[in-house]
């Protein structure tokens, strides 16, 4: 590893030297089954074909000509998406915390418009919304915020999945302009709501005259069996940011905006240089007519089942594990003590996943995942951990 590379990650002793599929193989030509696709991105697997075709025939035409020109390809991924979502407009950025900017600076731009001088935005506790200053302030988890003082002021944390909470809290503060939440928590330690949480902050912020924002980076893309999260809900937020698996390893982020909240970044309140350049677009539209053309998102639902059933049949007799749950292909795997040192044997043993939140094995395979795959992480990892929860008794 190289010694000029800034340590912002503790990163395993390996390098990736090709992928498809499912698969990556390292430099010594060993293949690892990818459990984690580079953290919820890439839903089509590596090396997609189309993803592939796309990018080669657009980096053969044009890659950049700055936002201050109309993009087909740009155009034509709004209007996709715009569709998908019921959304209204959209601005497209680079990444997730790119997109959670956008989004709170739509809430600010609201807040003052409705003649509030220090609007806040409520936020949850355990969330994660980005790396920047200000999507740092508002992620839930101060173990990320130390050493990064003073914050940006402007938020308010209350606890994940408590509807109590959040309408004391809005009837405390005169202030709040916001409600920032993701469907699932992600990072937190794969948190799911009740099935109703999202809809009664929806109703909330309609009593309340609030915007109700989505941090969909993880859970979007067809990532809990739906194209969107909050599709399980039958509900439309006023804001929604995707990023991670739109471009399916190329970068690209985006804030979707309805209503009230479509009409607040206007020319000169906000901007990208790089944003929704024609290449990162056409990628994303392969993407997404590659979801539609083989019904790909329309199946996560049942290999989630499918890859929890594997588990809880296989981990049933062990004490350790005290939970597993899913939403489509998003898996969480709680242990009774920390396993961050899992991810290690996992990787010896041609797997890679995750831990988050200390203790939460947490499982986000590519969507196109089959079931002879399945079987092999189900399986494999299921020895895995009865392996390390026995040394670690």
């Amino acid at each position: 590893m190289s010694s000029h590379i800034m340590p912002t990650y503790g990163r395993l002793p390996i390098s990736f030297e090709r992928g498809e599929g499912v698969w990556l193989w390292d430099q010594s030509n060993i293949r690892y089954l990818d459990a984690l696709s580079g953290i919820a991105v890439c839903n089509l697997g590596h090396a997609h074909p189309a993803v592939h075709q796309a990018i080669c025939e657009q980096s053969k035409k044009l890659l950049h000509t700055s936002n201050l020109y109309g993009i087909a390809s740009q155009e034509a991924l709004a209007d996709k998406l715009i569709e998908k979502s019921a959304m209204e407009n959209v601005f497209f950025c680079n990444s997730g915390a790119e997109a959670n900017e956008a989004a709170i600076k739509i809430s600010r731009l609201y807040g003052h418009q409705k003649g509030i001088d220090n609007p806040c935005i409520l936020v949850m506790e355990k969330s994660f919304h980005g790396r920047t200053l200000a999507t740092l302030s508002a992620t839930g988890n101060p173990k990320v915020q130390e050493g990064f003082s003073p914050l940006v002021d402007g938020f308010i944390h209350i606890p994940y999945n408590d509807i109590d909470a959040v309408d004391s809290a809005i009837k405390k503060y005169s202030n709040i302009v916001a409600i920032l939440v993701e469907p699932i928590q992600g990072e937190g330690g794969v948190h799911i709501p009740a099935p109703n949480y999202l809809n009664r902050i929806r109703n909330l912020c309609d009593q309340h005259d609030l915007l109700m924002m989505l941090d969909e980076i993880q859970t979007g893309i067809g990532r809990t069996g739906k194209f969107l999260a909050y599709q399980h809900n039958s509900i439309i937020p006023d804001v929604c940011t995707l990023a991670k698996a739109l471009g399916n390893g190329v970068p690209i982020g985006a804030c979707l905006a309805r209503g009230k909240a479509a009409k607040l970044l206007t020319a000169g309140k906000h901007g990208s240089t790089f944003g929704g350049n024609p290449l990162a677009c056409s990628a994303a539209l392969a993407v997404l007519n590659t979801l539609d053309e083989y019904n790909i998102i329309e199946h996560v639902e049942a290999k989630g089942s499918e890859i929890c059933a594997g588990f809880i049949g296989r981990l049933k007799d062990n004490t350790a594990v005290s939970n597993i749950r899913n939403k489509g292909l998003m898996i969480g795997i709680d242990l009774a003590f920390p396993c961050v040192e899992i991810v290690k044997m996992a990787q010896e043993n041609g797997l890679l996943i995750n831990v988050t939140a200390n203790s939460t094995i947490r499982l986000l395979p590519p969507l196109i995942i089959d079931s002879e795959q399945i079987e092999l992480l189900t399986e494999k990892l299921s020895v895995i951990i009865d392996e390390f929860t026995t040394r670690y008794k």
